[in-house]
This record gives structure tokens, sequence and C-alpha cells, in this order.
């Protein structure tokens, strides 16, 4: 194990990285606000040079589902390394364990969204896409997961739990966070009939992924399955955020029914969710933890 120095404890403790390292939900708001507006900022100065290359109907062909589907979440994947390396939180805390013991009612979350990633896999017509708009829309998601798991279960997360919120303000603000990115969607024209649920749907979705995390102990786990629920619900309901052109059958229904079920347990883990990082993170956060209790 590399031993922490002096100057090393005194980098972090001074200037950009000890101003993050600090931690806030104000800060916490803010980076999450920065990523939204270089994520539809990316999309608008692009839209001129890729526009010609989306058809209107973005499933037809995998060169637009990735388009549409991926290639803002890239641009935003890339800004958010570039930013987690200025604060020098990688590999870790991001991908360190996590410094809260795991409880086993958080493993139910993984396991019922599962369930409808499984049934969607299943219940998707395959014949309608082809299998080449399936692997482009599955790649194309892989950058969602990441983009918004590595900021909203990685980056907000630490930076709240390092200003000493305890696990339940941890999870509830940085589910709200999350479900708060999807309100850019009303810039992008859909209504809010259809953005009004979804933010409800998101911040339940949040709350299971702030289980997965803990559950697994690891961001990556949040990651791989936001980026298997993307995929299968996009292709499943034909569309983004939006079912009116889904396919009907045994395997979708079910995969509704269980996307129900997570919601539900979602407003369960509100009502249990206890616990508390501080005293307990790894090696990698004594810098912060020293600088902390000299303060």
């Amino acid at each position: 194990m590399t031993e922490t120095t002096p100057s090393a404890i005194d980098r972090d403790a001074r200037g950009w990285r000890g101003f993050w390292n600090r931690g806030g939900w104000w800060k916490a708001v803010l980076i999450a606000v920065v990523y939204i507006a270089l994520y539809n900022g990316a999309g608008l100065l692009l839209r001129p040079i890729v526009g010609g290359m989306v058809a209107e109907d973005f499933l037809g062909d995998p060169l637009s589902a990735f388009l549409s589907v991926g290639l803002q979440p890239l641009v935003g994947s890339v800004v958010l390394i570039v930013l987690a390396v200025s604060f020098g939180w990688l590999p870790r805390p991001l991908f360190g364990r996590q410094p809260v013991p795991r409880k086993w009612w958080f493993w139910i979350a993984p396991i019922l969204i599962l369930v409808p990633i499984v049934f969607h896999f299943v219940g998707i017509d395959y014949a309608r896409y082809g299998l080449p708009v399936v692997l482009s829309i599955l790649f194309a998601s892989v950058f969602v997961g990441f983009s918004e798991d590595f900021l909203t279960r990685g980056l907000v997360v630490v930076m709240l739990r390092r200003h000493g919120y305890r696990e339940w303000a941890v999870m509830a603000l940085s589910s709200l966070i999350f479900a708060s990115l999807h309100l850019s969607n009303l810039f992008a024209g859909q209504s809010f009939s259809i953005v009004g649920p979804t933010l409800v749907y998101t911040f339940a979705f949040g709350i299971c992924m702030y289980a997965t995390l803990r559950a697994g102990g690891n961001l990556i786990w949040p990651i791989l399955l936001h980026a298997l629920t993307d995929p299968t619900t996009i292709l499943a309901s034909g569309g983004i955020d939006d079912g009116t052109h889904s396919t009907v059958n045994t395997a979708n229904l079910i995969a509704t029914g269980g996307t129900f079920a997570y919601v539900a347990w979602a407003i369960v883990l509100l009502i249990i969710t206890r616990g508390d990082a501080q005293g307990r993170a790894d090696a990698a956060e004594a810098p912060h933890l020293r600088v902390k209790a000299g303060a």
C-alpha cells in the first residue's frame, strides 16, 4: 500500500482538489448542472454535423441508433473522467470499496432490477429492429450507464459523504439529482405528461442504484445494471422515455410488473436505510479524513 506523504495530504487540502474534497450538497448540484449543460451543449454543437446522419426513426439503422442514444453520453463520459482525474478521485475513492457496511436487504434492489432486464431481453421484437440496431443500442447504452452513474453514484455520492451526510441523505439527494437530470427532456420537446412520470421513476431507479452500489460494494455494478436497463427498455418501448411504440407481449408485461416492484421497493429503502460512512473509509480516503480532523 502506498504511504500517504505530507505533500499529498497538503495537495488534497488546498486549491481545486481541496474545494471538491470538502464536498457539500451544493457542489454536488453544481457538478450535475455543469454536466447537463455540457451534455446539452454538445448536442447543440454536434447536431449540424451529425443531424443528417440520423433517420427520422432513430431505431431504423445502427448509426442513427448510436448517435441518438450514445453520442452525448460519450462526450459526457469524457468530461466526467477529466474532472475526476483533476479531483484525484480515480481509481479511488470512485472505484474503491464502499466505506459502509452491507445489509442483506440492499441485495433485493439489484435482483428486482434484473427482472425487467431479463424479460425485456426476451420480449424485444428482434425482427423489427435487426441485430445490428440491437447491438448498436447496447453499445451506446454503455456510455449512458457510465456517465449517469459515474456522476450521481460516483462523484455526487463521494461529495455528499465527504461533507458528512448520513447515508439516508446521500441516497435521497443523489437520487434526486439523478432524477433532475431528466428535466432536460423538456427542452428536447417532450411534454410534462411524459417527463413528470419519468422523474418519479428515475428517482426510484436512483434509490435502487444506490442500493446496488452498497450491495455490490463498487461503482462498477450500478454502471453495468444501468447500461443494461436503458437499451432493453428502449428496444421494448420503441423510444426514449416514451412507451407509445412499445411491443406488447407476455415478457414485456412481466418486465413492467418488475419495474413497479422495484419502484415500490425504493419506497421501502427510503424508510429503512440508515448508516454513516464517516470513519470507515478505505486507505485512499486518508488524506481527506486527516484534513477534516484537523479543520
